[in-house]
Parts: C-alpha cells; sequence; structure tokens
C-alpha cells in the first residue's frame, strides 16, 4: 500500500503527534526542521518515504500507520463522506470539528480495540475534546479507557500521560484522594523509566495540588522544591507552571510575600505572544489567590482580571467565561457590592456550570455568605455546614477548613468580606 496524500496524511500525523503529548519541535529532533514538519502537518508538502520512515520511528508507529487503506479511505453514507476506519477517523478529527469528532466516538466504539495504539489516540483526543467543553464526566471515561490501554501497550511515556491527564481530571471532579494516588503512581513510573523532564515535571504539577488540597503540606512543599529544581533551567511553560504551583501552595501555607514573589516571577517570564491561553489562566489565578488571601487584595485582583478580560473574551472557552465571571462575584462580595455579587452569581447558576469542584464550591460558599447579608442566616449555616462536609469526604482537606472558617466568621458576624 502506498503512502496517503495529503491532506490526509497531514491530518493523521498531527494527531499523532498531538495524542503522543509532542511539541512540533520535540517531533522534528535532529533529523528534520520544524518548519518543514510544519508544512508536512499543514499539508503543505507531500511525504516523501524518508521522511514517513523517520516519522514512524519517531512517533514509535509501523509504518503502514501512513498508508492509504486498500478500500479507500473513505464511504459514502447518504450526502455525507465518512471515514471508513478507525485511522481515518482519527486523521478527520484533527480538524477539531464536532461532527468528526462524533463520528471519531462511533468508530472507538466499532473498533473494539482492535488497534491499541491508534484506540489510545482516539480516547485522548476524544477526552481532550470533552475537556474543552466542561464535561470532566465524558472526559473521565475516556482518559479511564486511555489509562487502560497504556498498561496494555506498556509504554512508560503513554502509561504517566494518562494517569496525569486522568489526576487532573479527577481533581475537577472532586476525587481528590484518587487524583493524588494516580498523580504518585505517575511520579513512580517516570522515576523508573527516568523519562524527559516534561514528563516527570507534569506528573508533579499534579501532584503537589492534589496534596495541598488533602492537606499534605509538607509532601506538598517538597515536591515543589523538587519540582522548581527539575525546571529551572528549562524555557516554555513548564517553569511558568511550576511557579504558579508552587505560590498556591505558600497561600495555603499562610506565606502570601512568598507567593506574591513566585506568582511575580511567573507572570514576568510568559509573554502573551507565546500562550495567549496559558496567560489568561495564570491572571485568573493571580486574581484567584489574591481574594484568597487575609485580608483579600481586591485592587490587585481587579487589575489582574481587568488585563485578562478582554483576551477571555476573544479566546476564552465557555469554561474560562464563566471562571471570569465567578472572580467577578467573589471581587464585588470583598468590595462590599453585594447586590452585584448577588446578580453575577445568579447569572452563573442560571447557566450549565462547567467550573471545577473547587470553584463550584467556592460558588456555592459565595451563595450562602450572601445569604447571611440578606438576613436569612439559617439557611446559609446550613449551606456551609453541608459545603464543609461535602469537601471532607471527597478528601479537600484545605476546601474544608477554608468553609469551617467562614462559617465561624459568618456566625461570628465577622464573614461580609
Amino acid at each position: 500500500m502506498g503512502i496517503m496524500n495529503q491532506p490526509q496524511f497531514g491530518q493523521k500525523l498531527k494527531a499523532m503527534r498531538v495524542a503522543s503529548g509532542m511539541t512540533q519541535t520535540a517531533l522534528a529532533g535532529n533529523g528534520m526542521s520544524t518548519p518543514y514538519l510544519s508544512r508536512l502537518e499543514s499539508g503543505a508538502r507531500p511525504p516523501t518515504e524518508k521522511a514517513v520512515a523517520y516519522l514512524a520511528e519517531r512517533l514509535d508507529v509501523p509504518l503502514d500507520a501512513f498508508a492509504e487503506s486498500e478500500q479507500g479511505s473513505t464511504k459514502t453514507a447518504g450526502t455525507r463522506t465518512e471515514p471508513a476506519s478507525l485511522a481515518c477517523a482519527l486523521a478527520a478529527a484533527a480538524s477539531g470539528q464536532a461532527r468528526d469528532l462524533e463520528l471519531l466516538e462511533e468508530h472507538v466504539a466499532a473498533d473494539e480495540g482492535k488497534n491499541p495504539f491508534l484506540d489510545w489516540q482516539a480516547q485522548w483526543m476524544l477526552a481532550d475534546f470533552k475537556r474543552t467543553t466542561g464535561d470532566h464526566e465524558a472526559e473521565r471515561g475516556y482518559l479511564r479507557q486511555a489509562t487502560g490501554l497504556s498498561d496494555r501497550l506498556a509504554l512508560p511515556e503513554l502509561r504517566v500521560r494518562a494517569r496525569t491527564r486522568l489526576a487532573r481530571c479527577l481533581r475537577a471532579l472532586g476525587d481528590n484522594e484518587e487524583s493524588r494516588l494516580l498523580a504518585a503512581e505517575a511520579l513512580t513510573i517516570a522515576r523508573d523509566h527516568e523519562l524527559t523532564v516534561a514528563d516527570t515535571a507534569g506528573t508533579l504539577l499534579v501532584l503537589v495540588s492534589a496534596e495541598v488540597e488533602s492537606g499534605r503540606l509538607a509532601d506538598a512543599e517538597a515536591h515543589a522544591d523538587e519540582l522548581l529544581a527539575m525546571v529551572s533551567d528549562e524555557t516554555g511553560p513548564l517553569p511558568v507552571k511550576a511557579l504558579w504551583t508552587a505560590a498556591t501552595l505558600h497561600v495555603r501555607q499562610g506565606d502570601p510575600a512568598q507567593a506574591r514573589s513566585l506568582l511575580a516571577q511567573a507572570l514576568e517570564r510568559l509573554d502573551s505572544r507565546e500562550d495567549l491561553v496559558l496567560w489568561v489562566r495564570l491572571r485568573l489565578a493571580a486574581a484567584s489567590l489574591s481574594l484568597q488571601l487575609e485580608p483579600a487584595e481586591t485592587e490587585a485582583a481587579a487589575a489582574w482580571l481587568d488585563e485578562a478580560t478582554p483576551a477571555v473574551h476573544l479566546i476564552g472557552a465557555p469554561q474560562q467565561r464563566q471562571e471570569l465571571r465567578a472572580l467577578r462575584a467573589h471581587l464585588a462580595f470583598h468590595e462590599g457590592r453585594t447586590a452585584d455579587a448577588r446578580a453575577l452569581h445568579d447569572s452563573l447558576v442560571d447557566d450549565q456550570v462547567l467550573l471545577s469542584f473547587r470553584d463550584r464550591t467556592r460558588l456555592a460558599i459565595l451563595h450562602n455568605r450572601l445569604l447571611f447579608h440578606e438576613g436569612r442566616s439559617g439557611e446559609g449555616s446550613a449551606g456551609l455546614r453541608a459545603l464543609a462536609q461535602q469537601a471532607q469526604v471527597s478528601a479537600s482537606l484545605d476546601l474544608a477548613a477554608e468553609t469551617w472558617r467562614i462559617l465561624a466568621e459568618c456566625l461570628s458576624g465577622q464573614g461580609g468580606g
């Protein structure tokens, strides 16, 4: 069988690269220029046999992964041309179009694990799609499948990446204990197989966050120190994320000065032209941390939100738009603008809430604090108690402690922000 033609070749190449977690630079390595690889992925250059052999070796896939199907690459269903195999469906789904991703789901179900490597890539891509839409329940299902397939393939890189992503997803859903255990397992695999800094640091990012959430601050501090030392000579988003994670730890430890210093370093290291999505996320995180300090630093939070707002409206996913609105509600409350806080809160509740477990809990805490202001202290007290108990059950002990503290302040008449 011959090599598939463009643009199908480029679409499939990109899908396989993204699924493997590699950047274009990493995949190109020393044997190919990154601009040439970019032109292959875009369909602007036809693939040569030498290039295909090199890329197959780099991706650790057989040569026939890039071969044209004997039956042709598509079949017609009514007036719709649909991929005739999981491989073709995977290539088509690289477009990111919802219909192509829906077709990929159908092919994954029909494939029944006949090609575990392609199946892993499909599960990974579908999980990423569900994450961007805020559907973490569906994301979790695909990532569990990807984790099982990575064990079947016995590839340590895939085992680490699947567990790391699943751990991050579980944190968003509020299952903090399983998240922590999975991240610790991923770290062990990464160390045992001496994987790259990117893979090992990725596990530490999730592990530190889970340890902070579960109140294991000594463990979190040791892992955060290891993480910062590991990425000290790195460039790009990795050291930025490490500094951000360490700053969050120091907020929980009651060390706002060190938290501000680390966050300032993270903000200085990232230009919006390098990674606009991370640039936005970092500013939303800076605003959130500013509001979690005692007392809340409202001027700093307002500045970060004002800076992030244009970019959120320009490129932000629905979940990021909700995060921005939720932070605006918290800011209004801390500034004493309780009517504005209530209006912003209610506008969020009227939508399908896409926020993470922690952000949803904080939004519910705000609702109950507002109930105290509205003369409904009995409802507010019961609501805060229920939220604290829910956080304890999810092993989010840091969030539970915060909720109990806020309840005590409200009952003593000091919970007005």
